[in-house]
Protein backbone atom coordinates (compact mmCIF):
# COMPACT_ATOMS: atom_id res chain seq x y z
CA UNK A 1 0.00 0.00 0.00
CA UNK A 2 1.54 3.22 -1.15
CA UNK A 3 2.01 6.03 1.21
CA UNK A 4 -0.20 8.48 -0.40
CA UNK A 5 -3.36 5.75 0.53
CA UNK A 6 -2.07 5.99 3.97
CA UNK A 7 -2.10 9.55 4.61
CA UNK A 8 -5.49 9.65 2.47
CA UNK A 9 -7.12 6.93 5.26
CA UNK A 10 -5.50 8.86 7.65
CA UNK A 11 -6.94 12.12 6.67
CA UNK A 12 -10.51 11.01 6.30
CA UNK A 13 -9.95 9.04 9.54
CA UNK A 14 -8.66 12.27 11.64
CA UNK A 15 -11.38 14.47 9.84
CA UNK A 16 -14.22 12.19 10.96
CA UNK A 17 -13.17 12.05 14.52
CA UNK A 18 -13.07 16.07 14.58
CA UNK A 19 -16.21 16.32 13.56
CA UNK A 20 -17.43 13.92 16.17
CA UNK A 21 -15.65 15.73 19.09
CA UNK A 22 -16.45 18.85 17.41
CA UNK A 23 -20.40 18.08 17.99
CA UNK A 24 -20.53 18.63 14.05
CA UNK A 25 -21.80 15.58 13.40
CA UNK A 26 -25.59 14.43 15.97
CA UNK A 27 -28.07 12.73 14.13
CA UNK A 28 -27.69 9.01 14.75
CA UNK A 29 -28.18 7.88 11.28
CA UNK A 30 -25.77 9.99 9.58
CA UNK A 31 -23.08 8.86 12.25
CA UNK A 32 -23.76 5.26 11.76
CA UNK A 33 -23.73 5.71 8.42
CA UNK A 34 -20.01 7.50 8.39
CA UNK A 35 -19.01 4.56 10.70
CA UNK A 36 -19.59 2.04 8.07
CA UNK A 37 -17.93 4.03 5.61
CA UNK A 38 -15.00 4.93 7.06
CA UNK A 39 -15.15 1.23 7.85
CA UNK A 40 -15.37 -0.17 4.33
CA UNK A 41 -12.95 2.33 2.93
CA UNK A 42 -10.16 1.24 5.53
CA UNK A 43 -11.15 -2.56 5.10
CA UNK A 44 -10.43 -1.87 1.35
CA UNK A 45 -7.49 0.05 1.34
CA UNK A 46 -5.98 -1.68 4.29
CA UNK A 47 -3.00 -3.86 4.67
CA UNK A 48 -3.49 -7.15 5.89
CA UNK A 49 -3.60 -10.89 5.44
CA UNK A 50 -5.50 -12.78 8.14
CA UNK A 51 -8.76 -12.10 9.80
CA UNK A 52 -7.06 -11.89 12.73
CA UNK A 53 -5.47 -8.42 11.55
CA UNK A 54 -8.31 -6.55 10.31
CA UNK A 55 -10.28 -7.37 13.45
CA UNK A 56 -7.51 -5.93 15.35
CA UNK A 57 -7.47 -2.85 12.74
CA UNK A 58 -11.22 -2.25 12.99
CA UNK A 59 -11.34 -2.47 16.76
CA UNK A 60 -8.81 -0.30 17.29
CA UNK A 61 -9.88 2.51 15.06
CA UNK A 62 -13.30 1.83 16.20
CA UNK A 63 -11.74 2.72 19.94
CA UNK A 64 -10.53 6.25 18.72
CA UNK A 65 -13.84 6.83 17.32
CA UNK A 66 -15.57 5.92 20.65
CA UNK A 67 -13.54 8.17 22.75
CA UNK A 68 -13.99 10.72 20.69
CA UNK A 69 -17.54 10.78 21.26
CA UNK A 70 -18.75 7.88 24.20
CA UNK A 71 -21.76 9.26 24.61
CA UNK A 72 -23.13 7.83 21.02
CA UNK A 73 -23.76 3.89 20.82
CA UNK A 74 -24.12 3.74 16.74
CA UNK A 75 -20.38 4.16 16.42
CA UNK A 76 -19.80 1.09 19.04
CA UNK A 77 -22.70 -0.72 17.25
CA UNK A 78 -21.20 -0.23 13.54
CA UNK A 79 -17.93 -1.57 14.37
CA UNK A 80 -19.43 -4.72 16.24
CA UNK A 81 -21.02 -5.71 13.16
CA UNK A 82 -18.32 -5.09 11.00
CA UNK A 83 -16.42 -7.24 13.57
CA UNK A 84 -19.48 -10.15 13.25
CA UNK A 85 -19.56 -9.80 9.94
CA UNK A 86 -15.81 -10.28 9.35
CA UNK A 87 -16.23 -13.43 11.60
CA UNK A 88 -19.06 -15.05 9.46
CA UNK A 89 -17.27 -14.04 6.22
CA UNK A 90 -13.72 -16.12 7.76
CA UNK A 91 -16.16 -18.78 8.59
CA UNK A 92 -17.77 -19.53 5.46
CA UNK A 93 -14.56 -18.74 3.76
CA UNK A 94 -13.04 -21.98 5.70
CA UNK A 95 -16.49 -24.23 5.70
CA UNK A 96 -17.00 -23.55 9.01
CA UNK A 97 -19.89 -21.72 11.35
CA UNK A 98 -19.62 -19.20 13.66
CA UNK A 99 -23.52 -19.63 14.96
CA UNK A 100 -23.14 -19.63 19.10
CA UNK A 101 -26.11 -21.31 20.77
CA UNK A 102 -26.06 -19.85 24.29
CA UNK A 103 -29.36 -19.12 24.31
CA UNK A 104 -30.94 -22.84 24.62
CA UNK A 105 -31.13 -25.02 27.27
CA UNK A 106 -30.20 -27.78 24.46
CA UNK A 107 -26.75 -25.72 23.60
CA UNK A 108 -25.84 -25.25 27.37
CA UNK A 109 -26.62 -29.24 27.92
CA UNK A 110 -25.41 -31.00 25.00
CA UNK A 111 -22.80 -28.11 23.23
CA UNK A 112 -20.68 -30.25 20.92
CA UNK A 113 -17.27 -27.78 21.38
CA UNK A 114 -17.06 -26.86 18.06
CA UNK A 115 -13.60 -26.19 16.98
CA UNK A 116 -13.27 -22.69 17.27
CA UNK A 117 -12.36 -20.29 13.60
CA UNK A 118 -8.40 -19.99 13.47
CA UNK A 119 -8.50 -16.14 12.28
CA UNK A 120 -4.76 -16.02 11.85
CA UNK A 121 -5.22 -18.49 9.24
CA UNK A 122 -4.32 -16.66 5.72
CA UNK A 123 -7.19 -14.74 4.41
CA UNK A 124 -8.94 -16.13 1.26
CA UNK A 125 -8.80 -14.78 -2.29
CA UNK A 126 -12.23 -13.19 -1.58
CA UNK A 127 -12.63 -12.27 1.99
CA UNK A 128 -12.45 -8.16 1.21
CA UNK A 129 -14.86 -8.57 -1.02
CA UNK A 130 -17.68 -10.57 0.44
CA UNK A 131 -16.92 -8.51 3.96
CA UNK A 132 -17.22 -5.24 1.86
CA UNK A 133 -19.95 -6.51 -0.04
CA UNK A 134 -21.87 -7.14 3.68
CA UNK A 135 -21.60 -3.92 4.85
CA UNK A 136 -23.01 -2.28 1.34
CA UNK A 137 -26.09 -4.73 2.68
CA UNK A 138 -25.90 -2.95 5.96
CA UNK A 139 -25.84 0.40 4.36
CA UNK A 140 -28.77 -0.74 2.57
CA UNK A 141 -30.98 -1.69 5.02
CA UNK A 142 -29.91 1.82 7.18
CA UNK A 143 -31.48 3.36 4.32
CA UNK A 144 -34.58 1.69 4.20
CA UNK A 145 -35.23 0.78 8.07
CA UNK A 146 -37.07 4.44 7.74
CA UNK A 147 -39.56 3.44 5.19
CA UNK A 148 -39.81 -0.41 6.52
CA UNK A 149 -40.97 1.07 10.25
CA UNK A 150 -43.24 3.43 8.40
CA UNK A 151 -44.63 0.30 6.63
CA UNK A 152 -46.33 -0.48 9.79
CA UNK A 153 -47.93 2.24 10.68
CA UNK A 154 -51.52 1.25 9.63
CA UNK A 155 -50.81 -2.02 12.02
CA UNK A 156 -50.35 0.41 14.96
CA UNK A 157 -52.41 3.49 14.49
CA UNK A 158 -56.44 3.46 13.73
CA UNK A 159 -58.66 5.93 13.17
CA UNK A 160 -59.79 8.65 15.34
CA UNK A 161 -56.86 8.05 18.00
CA UNK A 162 -54.94 10.60 19.91
CA UNK A 163 -51.23 9.61 19.61
CA UNK A 164 -48.73 11.65 21.67
CA UNK A 165 -45.28 12.39 20.69
CA UNK A 166 -42.44 14.30 22.21
CA UNK A 167 -39.77 16.56 20.37
CA UNK A 168 -38.72 15.54 16.80
CA UNK A 169 -37.54 11.86 15.71
CA UNK A 170 -37.83 11.62 11.83
CA UNK A 171 -38.34 7.73 12.39
CA UNK A 172 -41.78 9.07 14.09
CA UNK A 173 -42.33 11.30 11.67
CA UNK A 174 -42.17 9.42 8.76
CA UNK A 175 -44.20 6.49 10.95
CA UNK A 176 -46.93 9.27 11.79
CA UNK A 177 -47.36 10.47 7.99
CA UNK A 178 -47.42 7.38 6.79
CA UNK A 179 -50.44 6.56 8.62
CA UNK A 180 -52.14 9.76 7.61
CA UNK A 181 -52.19 8.98 4.19
CA UNK A 182 -55.53 6.48 5.22
CA UNK A 183 -56.56 7.30 8.51
CA UNK A 184 -57.43 10.51 10.41
CA UNK A 185 -56.52 11.01 13.98
CA UNK A 186 -54.85 13.63 16.56
CA UNK A 187 -51.46 13.92 17.40
CA UNK A 188 -50.41 15.59 20.84
CA UNK A 189 -46.78 16.72 20.70
CA UNK A 190 -45.10 17.74 23.82
CA UNK A 191 -42.51 20.39 23.08
CA UNK A 192 -40.01 18.89 25.11
CA UNK A 193 -38.20 22.48 27.01
CA UNK A 194 -35.37 23.73 26.92
CA UNK A 195 -34.60 22.51 23.30
CA UNK A 196 -38.49 22.66 22.34
CA UNK A 197 -37.82 20.38 19.05
CA UNK A 198 -41.39 19.46 19.34
CA UNK A 199 -42.65 22.78 17.97
CA UNK A 200 -40.51 22.17 14.95
CA UNK A 201 -42.25 18.46 14.76
CA UNK A 202 -45.56 20.06 14.83
CA UNK A 203 -45.28 22.15 12.26
CA UNK A 204 -44.32 19.60 9.94
CA UNK A 205 -46.73 17.31 10.95
CA UNK A 206 -49.14 20.27 10.62
CA UNK A 207 -48.15 20.70 6.26
CA UNK A 208 -49.36 17.38 6.58
CA UNK A 209 -52.88 17.87 7.40
CA UNK A 210 -52.85 16.19 10.71
CA UNK A 211 -54.37 17.35 13.45
CA UNK A 212 -51.74 18.58 15.72
CA UNK A 213 -51.61 20.21 19.10
CA UNK A 214 -48.65 21.54 21.09
CA UNK A 215 -48.35 20.95 24.64
CA UNK A 216 -45.68 21.92 27.46
CA UNK A 217 -43.71 19.17 29.22
CA UNK A 218 -45.90 19.97 32.52
CA UNK A 219 -49.33 19.44 30.78
CA UNK A 220 -48.25 15.65 29.96
CA UNK A 221 -49.51 14.14 33.30
CA UNK A 222 -53.19 15.80 32.94
CA UNK A 223 -53.47 14.79 28.81
CA UNK A 224 -52.33 11.76 29.24
CA UNK A 225 -55.62 10.17 30.41
CA UNK A 226 -56.86 11.26 27.22
CA UNK A 227 -54.61 9.73 24.94
CA UNK A 228 -54.95 6.50 23.32
CA UNK A 229 -51.34 5.50 23.07
CA UNK A 230 -47.56 7.08 23.30
CA UNK A 231 -45.45 6.87 20.28
CA UNK A 232 -41.89 8.33 20.60
CA UNK A 233 -38.05 7.50 18.81
CA UNK A 234 -34.95 7.05 21.04
CA UNK A 235 -31.53 7.90 20.63
CA UNK A 236 -30.78 4.00 21.76
CA UNK A 237 -32.17 0.53 23.15
CA UNK A 238 -29.89 -1.03 25.65
CA UNK A 239 -29.30 -4.93 25.78
CA UNK A 240 -31.87 -4.89 29.03
CA UNK A 241 -34.35 -2.87 26.74
CA UNK A 242 -34.10 0.25 28.55
CA UNK A 243 -33.65 3.73 26.52
CA UNK A 244 -31.39 6.35 25.99
CA UNK A 245 -33.96 8.91 25.01
CA UNK A 246 -34.58 12.61 24.86
CA UNK A 247 -34.52 14.60 28.41
CA UNK A 248 -38.29 14.61 29.77
CA UNK A 249 -39.14 11.49 28.22
CA UNK A 250 -38.68 9.68 31.21
CA UNK A 251 -41.35 11.49 32.94
CA UNK A 252 -43.52 10.86 30.24
CA UNK A 253 -43.08 7.02 30.13
CA UNK A 254 -43.94 7.07 34.17
CA UNK A 255 -46.90 9.01 33.03
CA UNK A 256 -48.47 6.80 30.10
CA UNK A 257 -47.38 3.96 32.59
CA UNK A 258 -49.91 5.18 35.53
CA UNK A 259 -52.72 5.16 32.82
CA UNK A 260 -52.11 2.57 31.37
CA UNK A 261 -51.51 3.95 28.34
CA UNK A 262 -49.31 2.03 25.97
CA UNK A 263 -45.51 3.24 25.22
CA UNK A 264 -44.61 2.32 21.74
CA UNK A 265 -40.81 3.11 20.59
CA UNK A 266 -39.95 3.32 17.04
CA UNK A 267 -36.21 2.43 16.80
CA UNK A 268 -34.09 0.92 14.05
CA UNK A 269 -32.27 -2.06 14.65
CA UNK A 270 -29.02 -0.32 14.24
CA UNK A 271 -29.55 1.44 17.50
CA UNK A 272 -29.99 -1.42 19.67
CA UNK A 273 -27.01 -1.56 21.89
CA UNK A 274 -25.00 -4.33 23.58
CA UNK A 275 -24.47 -2.50 26.70
CA UNK A 276 -25.91 -2.20 29.85
CA UNK A 277 -25.76 1.52 30.76
CA UNK A 278 -27.65 3.67 33.31
CA UNK A 279 -28.58 7.29 34.12
CA UNK A 280 -25.76 6.48 37.01
CA UNK A 281 -22.94 6.64 33.96
CA UNK A 282 -22.87 9.81 33.03
CA UNK A 283 -19.81 10.18 31.39
CA UNK A 284 -20.47 7.15 28.92
CA UNK A 285 -24.29 7.57 29.21
CA UNK A 286 -25.07 11.07 29.42
CA UNK A 287 -24.32 14.60 27.58
CA UNK A 288 -24.44 17.76 29.02
CA UNK A 289 -24.69 21.33 27.53
CA UNK A 290 -24.54 24.72 28.51
CA UNK A 291 -27.69 25.76 30.36
CA UNK A 292 -28.35 28.96 28.71
CA UNK A 293 -31.38 27.63 27.73
CA UNK A 294 -32.78 26.88 31.10
CA UNK A 295 -31.54 30.26 32.87
CA UNK A 296 -30.27 33.14 30.42
CA UNK A 297 -26.90 33.84 31.60
CA UNK A 298 -28.08 37.12 32.28
CA UNK A 299 -29.38 36.49 34.99
CA UNK A 300 -26.06 37.13 36.65
CA UNK A 301 -26.89 37.21 40.10
CA UNK A 302 -29.04 34.08 40.28
CA UNK A 303 -26.79 32.42 38.28
CA UNK A 304 -23.75 32.98 40.41
CA UNK A 305 -25.69 30.97 43.65
CA UNK A 306 -26.79 27.93 41.48
CA UNK A 307 -25.19 25.14 39.81
CA UNK A 308 -27.41 24.17 36.89
CA UNK A 309 -27.32 20.53 35.08
CA UNK A 310 -28.76 20.69 31.77
CA UNK A 311 -28.65 17.44 30.71
CA UNK A 312 -29.56 15.63 27.18
CA UNK A 313 -30.92 11.74 27.68
CA UNK A 314 -33.52 10.24 30.56
CA UNK A 315 -32.69 6.88 31.00
CA UNK A 316 -36.47 4.90 30.47
CA UNK A 317 -36.14 1.40 32.18
CA UNK A 318 -37.99 -1.69 30.10
CA UNK A 319 -40.55 -2.29 32.28
CA UNK A 320 -42.03 1.46 31.18
CA UNK A 321 -41.95 -0.16 27.95
CA UNK A 322 -44.83 -1.39 25.80
CA UNK A 323 -43.39 -2.47 22.39
CA UNK A 324 -40.58 -2.01 20.10
CA UNK A 325 -41.04 -1.77 16.35
CA UNK A 326 -37.82 -1.93 14.29
CA UNK A 327 -37.38 -2.44 10.54
CA UNK A 328 -37.95 -6.16 11.15
CA UNK A 329 -40.92 -5.83 12.86
CA UNK A 330 -42.37 -5.62 16.39
CA UNK A 331 -40.96 -6.95 19.52
CA UNK A 332 -41.49 -6.78 23.54
CA UNK A 333 -38.74 -5.48 25.87
CA UNK A 334 -37.73 -9.41 26.71
CA UNK A 335 -36.87 -10.12 23.50
CA UNK A 336 -33.93 -7.81 22.95
CA UNK A 337 -31.65 -10.50 24.51
CA UNK A 338 -32.23 -12.61 21.40
CA UNK A 339 -31.82 -9.97 18.86
CA UNK A 340 -28.44 -8.85 20.41
CA UNK A 341 -27.20 -12.16 19.97
CA UNK A 342 -28.14 -11.89 16.43
CA UNK A 343 -26.58 -8.99 15.69
CA UNK A 344 -23.36 -8.96 17.32
CA UNK A 345 -20.75 -11.85 18.71
CA UNK A 346 -20.69 -11.96 22.57
CA UNK A 347 -16.47 -11.71 21.82
CA UNK A 348 -17.33 -8.32 20.64
CA UNK A 349 -19.56 -6.62 23.63
CA UNK A 350 -16.58 -4.90 24.95
CA UNK A 351 -14.49 -3.99 22.61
Amino acid sequence: MSLCVVYSLQTVMDAFISKLKQGELYESTIIARETLNLLRRMISQGKWSNAAELMSAVSSEGKLMIEARPTENVIGNMVRRVLKITREEHANSKGQSDDIETDSLHGLLFDDKKQASDFTAPAGTNLKTTVIEAINELLSEMDASGDNIAMQALEHIHANEVIMTSGKSSTVEIFLKAAAKKRKFHVIVVECAPFYHGHEMALSLGKADIETTVITDSAVFAIMSRVNKVIIGTHAVMANGGLKANSGVHALALAAKHHDVPLVVLASIFKLSPQYISQFDHEYFNKFISPNNVLNFEEGELVSQVHIVNPVFDYVPPELVTLFISNIGGNAPSYVYRLLSELYHPDDHDL
